[in-house]
C-alpha cells in the first residue's frame, strides 16, 4: 500500500482560538523523506480550511494521501443505530454535521447536541462532564451510569492500552484526558471533507482503503515513550511532537509494512485505531 504524503491531526474542542498546547496542529510529511511541517491551526474553521486545502493540493498533484486524525471515528456497539437508526458509523458523521455548529471564534455548541444524544437514552447519560460555569441542562457535570447495553469503551480502546497510552471513553466531554468533545467538533469537520472530495475519499475501516485520500484513527500515544524523549530533548509542545513523529513513522514504512496496519475485525459501528496492537512496528520505523 503506497502512499505519497502523509498527514496527522490532532485535533482540539478548546473554546477561542488557541495556540501552541492543547490546540490544532497538523504535520504533513512526504513519504520516503526526512522533512515534516507541522502548522498550529488556531481555530476549527481554519483548520477545516487547511484540511481541503490539503486535499486539494494532493489531487491536483494525482498523489495519495493518508490523514490521520486524533479522535474517535466511531462509538461503543449500540449507541450510533440507537440513534441514528443505521448501524455504521458514517451515519453519525452526518448526523453530527447537520447539528454541530461553529464560529470564527472558535465557539462551538456541542455540549448542548451532547445533551440532545442524552435525551434519547434513558438516564441520565451516556455523555457527561461540563468545564463550564453555566450548567448545560440534559448534561450531568459527573459521569452518570450508562444506559443499559452501551460500554465505556470500544474494542480498538482496549487494544491500544498500554504504557502510557490508555484512552478514554468518548463519554467524556471534559476533564483531565477527555476526549468526547474532540470527537463530537471532529467528525462533522471530516463529514465535510469527505463530501467536499466525493467518490475520492475512503473512510478506513468502513470503506477499503483505496481511494486517493483515506481518512483514519490514530492515537499518536502509541508512541508515547519517543514523544516524551523528543519532548525532552527538543522543548517543543507535546501535541506537536506527536503528530510530527507519527508523521515520520508512517512516513518511513515500507508498502507491506503499511498494508499490515491495515487490519482490523469488522466494525461498521466502532472503528479502528490504525497500528492498535503494532506499536512495535510504528516505533521500529522511528529508528
Amino acid at each position: 500500500m503506497i502512499f505519497d504524503r502523509i498527514a496527522i491531526l490532532d485535533w482540539s474542542a478548546a473554546k477561542g482560538p488557541r495556540r501552541g498546547k492543547d490546540s490544532i496542529w497538523l504535520a504533513v510529511a512526504e513519504t520516503g523523506g526526512e522533512a515534516c511541517t507541522a502548522l498550529n491551526l488556531p481555530t476549527r474553521l481554519q483548520a477545516e480550511a487547511a484540511l481541503i486545502e490539503l486535499c486539494r493540493q494532493t489531487r491536483a498533484k494525482g498523489q495519495r494521501l493518508l490523514l490521520g486524525a486524533d479522535f474517535a471515528f466511531g462509538a461503543p456497539q449500540g449507541f450510533i443505530p440507537a440513534l441514528t437508526g443505521q448501524a455504521n458509523a458514517l451515519s453519525w458523521w452526518g448526523w453530527l454535521a447537520d447539528r454541530i455548529t461553529e464560529t470564527p471564534k472558535n465557539e462551538s455548541n456541542y455540549r448542548q447536541i451532547a445533551a440532545l444524544m442524552n435525551s434519547r437514552f434513558g438516564g441520565d447519560g451516556p455523555f457527561w462532564g461540563n468545564g463550564e460555569k453555566q450548567p448545560t441542562p440534559g448534561l450531568p457535570r459527573l459521569m452518570p451510569p450508562l444506559p443499559a447495553g452501551l460500554r465505556p469503551h470500544r474494542q480498538t480502546d482496549q487494544v491500544a492500552r498500554g504504557p502510557g497510552s490508555a484512552p478514554k471513553p468518548i463519554w467524556q466531554l471534559a476533564g483531565a484526558g477527555a476526549v468526547g468533545a474532540q470527537v463530537l467538533t471532529g467528525l462533522p469537520v471530516l463529514h465535510r471533507v469527505r463530501q467536499h472530495f466525493a467518490g475520492h475519499v475512503a473512510v478506513w475501516p468502513f470503506e477499503p482503503a483505496t481511494r486517493p485520500i483515506v481518512l483514519v484513527e490514530v492515537y499518536p500515544s502509541l508512541l508515547a515513550e519517543a514523544v516524551r524523549a523528543h519532548v525532552a530533548r527538543t522543548g517543543s509542545v507535546v501535541d506537536e511532537a506527536q503528530v510530527r513523529l507519527l508523521a515520520c513513522a508512517l512516513a518511513r514504512l515500507a508498502p507491506g509494512q503499511m498494508q499490515a496496519l491495515f487490519t482490523a475485525p469488522d466494525t461498521a459501528e466502532e472503528g479502528w485505531i490504525l497500528g492498535a496492537g503494532q506499536e512495535a512496528l510504528l516505533r521500529s520505523a522511528l529508528g
